[in-house]
């Protein structure tokens, strides 16, 4: 039986559209925006403070004088909610974090393969050099997991070992698709064994496979190794994920991996979620319940919403959804300039929402995708404009629609600025052009 994906996961099949070479990108603020880094610090301190305020309430309550209508919140408008996620995303002027201070914040990147972590860094961040992620990943502070809609991530070491058992619900309904392919298995006995053949050595699905086959012959294969690996927080080793390097996906657990293991006791489990439901926020709020249950793959989420409540402030879309937000986190104003920013297939920025239309316009939903296939986006005026691919050495740029003189140019610079941080000394074409663009 295939298994029907849920919000924001990719079903089996889904292929990522080739942006190019590996990226990096050194790349200075934008005019007018030198207060970004100086908001997302307020933010993260925002957080804490917001926290170890938290009231300990319980599941589901909301005092009286807490708890108003949507209704009765301001409204915001598209413009506006995409300067606030764009200022949260550190899109609005490159940052000058570091490459684990960045992943942090954005509570992982979307790493289904190997480049696009790279691309993200390199549009958010000041000065990243793709060596720094690729240390971080060899010293095993950083690594690539499953977690958040079922799709692999690059987390720090930390956010590995207390989000990966956060969304453990999710893996569990995942594996409910693949009963039928485990008549007779026992899933405890599968995980311990699962667990010593790993930490024996690292291995690779087909060989994790070909091992739990002897002991249940009768299975279904691959819904086996799904099994495993719901059951257990497995970490793809380097080589893989490395800059410049190439390597098969290789497994073992977390805890084997990163020599620590994870809290999972249900008071922490608590503390955790609303912690995570609070870093969201910060990283791509201002948001709805829905939303947050759309970036983590997870349900039953408003409980912690409303035990956070007291210390959020509440407002509403356009549709008259309710969103929360942290008091102190970045609200530009919806006229702020947003630069072109050329972003990888699959970037949490248009996957985290449950509305999307903050930075996907309404009449080009789908268009990231033709059949089975992701495309690199391009960002212009903070919303999605457009395709871009690298190859042959051109970077060919496809808009929807026609782009201003300035645009254009303001495209262009971008682009070479992100081919020159990569390419120095090679030359390079841009090209604007239609065929990726079009519908398929």
């Amino acid at each position: 039986m295939t298994p029907v994906p849920g919000p924001g996961t990719f079903p089996i099949g889904v292929r990522q559209a080739n942006c190019g070479p590996e990226l990096s990108a050194r790349g200075a603020s934008v005019r007018g925006m030198e207060n970004t880094a100086k908001q997302n610090t307020a933010t993260t301190a925002s957080v804490k403070a917001v926290s170890a305020a938290a009231p300990t309430a319980g599941p589901g309550s909301r005092s009286a004088s807490t708890a108003a209508p949507a209704a009765a919140a301001p409204v915001l408008g598209a413009r506006a909610l995409n300067r606030a996620t764009l200022a949260r995303q550190l899109l609005l002027a490159r940052s000058p974090m570091s490459a684990k201070e960045a992943l942090a914040h954005l509570l992982g990147l979307q790493a289904q393969n190997v480049k696009p972590p790279y691309y993200a860094l390199a549009a958010r961040l000041d000065g990243f050099e793709p060596e720094e992620l690729s240390r971080l990943m060899a010293d095993r502070e950083a690594v690539r997991i499953v977690t958040m809609r079922s799709t692999i991530h690059t987390h720090t070491a930390d956010d590995c070992l207390t989000l990966r058992p956060l969304v453990q619900p999710a893996r569990d309904r995942e594996l409910t698709y693949f009963r039928k392919g485990l008549v007779g298995v026992d899933l405890d006995r599968l995980t311990d064994l699962a667990r010593d053949l790993v930490e024996a050595e690292p291995r690779t699905m087909k060989q994790l496979r070909e091992a739990l086959l002897v002991e249940w012959p009768d299975a279904d294969p691959q819904s086996l190794s799904v099994a495993a690996r719901c059951r257990l927080p497995l970490v793809q080793v380097t080589p893989r994920g490395l800059w410049g390097r190439s390597g098969q996906v290789a497994l073992t657990t977390a805890e084997h991996w990163l020599g620590r293991p994870a809290q999972e006791t249900p008071e922490h489990e608590t503390s955790v979620m609303d912690a995570t439901v609070l870093r969201y926020l910060a990283a791509f709020g201002p948001a709805s319940v829905k939303d947050m249950q759309t970036w983590a793959g997870l349900t039953r989420l408003r409980d912690a919403f409303e035990r956070l409540r007291p210390r959020l402030l509440t407002f509403r879309d356009e549709r008259g959804t309710e969103l929360f937000d942290l008091p102190d986190a970045p609200r530009p104003d919806p006229d702020t300039p947003a630069p072109p920013r050329f972003l990888p297939e699959f970037d949490n920025l248009l996957l985290s929402h449950a509305d999307r239309t903050r930075v996907v316009p309404a009449d080009l939903k789908g268009r990231s995708w033709t059949g089975n296939q992701a495309h690199c986006v391009l960002l212009v005026d903070g919303f999605l404009a457009g395709l871009w691919r690298l190859a042959d050495r051109t970077l060919t740029v496809e808009p929807f629609g026609e782009l201003t003189k300035g645009q254009r140019a303001a495209v262009v610079e971008e682009g070479e600025r992100m081919l020159a941080a990569l390419h120095g000394g090679t030359a390079y074409d841009v090209r604007f052009g239609t065929g990726v663009a079009e519908r398929g």
